[in-house]
């Protein structure tokens, strides 16, 4: 047997642990020779057995393994390094009659080959796609690992700085009994934090129940909230209870809270004051012990400036506020969002999708999201569905993503008025281009690609229409 060593001097940005099993005494030699000169600790075993042995140490990063040996052939290496769980990328070293052996290697879990004879460029090339790999398989696992930490939270997601702002207002508001209102953009989870507020408090044991305001009409919406009597209106053929009533003990949320009719506003104030509820054709008042927790996309303060909504129920409302940032504030949360959805849909639909690749994720922290977490959460299950690889690319994200302009980045607050006019026109320009880029890609869809058609349907002169799609790299076989 015999066995050379050399650990060299680091000069790279990524040095590499990396281990050369060959029975060839040149093939040592010359990986030897190109390895250590780019800064990587190399280690040489001729003989297969000692290079499985030091295989299953698990030191190694790359592994770089012939596949035919006397004694020991590659491939059952290979399968006693995977059987192991060993985590080192295994590059098998290949002749060209044995190339047909080496991708049955791969299919067991190899990385790459490299064929005999091989350039220095060639063993660079394939050094470089293994570190690639692995880094990317390391970051995956780690956001796997943060995952289960902030699945912690009542399964809210999210490690930015805004959410744990969040998170600490929902466990110091909880245990009270204090009415909440939650406001944020559509799409933002307004409703998980109303479950996570619900499972920390005293109520826990006691109902959670939901009514959307904005979703039925004023008299069905009284008549859901403080129920009603047998033959107070048509069709009310048995007595109902309400929302107020059945939540009894425990949580009513309500979502839209500024759907309310200002008649129905004022019914509710008075039923949060009093803690008494009547019946909608009913004399009688019932007492009810509910924690209300409100939630609403829209700016309720200015509402009561506009006279749209009671200004004594707004109070009575915003006891405790909190606001739930957009997805584009939430600087760092959106791989680990993508993954716990990626993860969820996978799970139940036993698919086997490894992850994103870091340009993919690049692309997608850049796009502003404007439907929030809720966007996100669709658009990782349509990528997955649609998915035709081990991971998702660049490639398969939608053309509203990948051909969004980057936002801008205000890296520091400006010192002038003028700095501050200049800033301006470039976050409003920024914001613009996005919108007039979805408005073409929109019309377009409706369209079914047909330029023509698309120009036609909302009013724009089709060469206009034309100078915009090569303005934003728009083409109508891309829709």
């Amino acid at each position: 047997m015999a066995e050379l060593e050399t650990t060299a001097e680091w000069t790279t940005t990524s040095p590499q642990r990396v281990l050369v099993i060959d029975d060839e005494l040149v093939i040592g030699m010359g990986m030897q020779r190109i390895l250590s000169a780019e800064g990587h600790e190399l280690k040489f075993c001729q003989d297969p057995r000692a290079g499985l042995e030091a295989a299953l140490t698990g030191e190694f990063d790359v592994i770089f393994l012939d596949l035919m040996m006397p004694m020991l052939d590659g491939l059952e290496i290979l399968r006693h390094i995977r059987a192991a769980g060993v985590s080192s990328e295994v590059i098998i070293i290949t002749s060209h009659s044995t190339v047909e052996s080496a991708v049955d290697a791969m299919k067991q879990g190899a990385a790459d080959y490299l064929p005999k004879p091989f350039s220095p460029n060639q063993v660079r090339m394939v050094l470089k796609k293994a570190w690639e790999r692995s880094a990317l398989i390391r970051e995956n696992a780690a956001l796997r690992q943060e995952l289960e930490v902030q699945k912690g939270f009542e399964g809210i997601i999210g490690d930015s700085r805004p959410m744990q702002r969040v998170f600490s207002l929902i466990k110091r508001v909880a245990p009270t009994d204090g009415t909440v209102l939650i406001t944020g953009e559509s799409g933002t989870g307004k409703e998980m934090v109303v479950r996570a507020i619900h499972r920390l408090s005293r109520r826990k044991d006691h109902p959670l129940l939901a009514c959307d305001c904005s979703a039925l009409a004023p008299s069905l919406l009284e008549s859901e909230l403080f129920g009603h009597v047998k033959g107070s209106f048509t069709g009310a053929i048995a007595t109902k209870q309400g929302l107020l009533e059945a939540a009894n003990g425990g949580t009513l949320f309500l979502d839209e809270v500024s759907g309310l009719s200002m008649e129905t506003q004022g019914k509710l104030l008075r039923a949060l004051e009093t803690r008494r509820v009547k019946m909608v054709g009913d004399t009688a008042e019932r007492p009810i012990d509910i924690r209300l927790v409100g939630a609403t996309n829209r700016d309720l303060a200015e509402m009561v400036e506009e006279g749209a909504f009671r200004e004594d129920l707004y109070y009575r409302l915003n006891v405790v506020p909190i606001f739930l940032p957009p997805l584009r504030e939430r600087q760092g949360d959106l791989p680990l969002l993508a993954m716990y959805f990626l993860e969820r849909w996978c799970k139940k639909n036993q698919v086997n999708i490894k992850g994103f690749t870091p340009e993919a994720l690049a692309c997608m922290e850049s796009y502003h999201w404007p439907g929030n977490v809720r966007e996100l959460r669709n658009i990782v299950e349509r990528l997955a569905i649609l998915s035709d690889s081990e991971r998702i690319e660049l490639r398969h994200l939608p053309p509203e993503i990948r051909q969004a302009p980057p936002r801008p980045t205000i890296t520091a607050i400006p010192t002038t008025w003028d700095e501050f006019k200049r800033l301006k026109q470039q976050v409003r320009d920024a914001a613009v281009q996005e919108l007039e880029r979805r408005f073409l890609t929109q019309a377009l869809q409706q369209a079914d690609g047909n330029v023509s058609r698309a120009s036609e349907q909302v009013g724009m002169q089709r060469t206009h229409f034309h100078s915009l799609m090569r303005k934003y790299g728009l083409s109508s076989d891309g829709i």
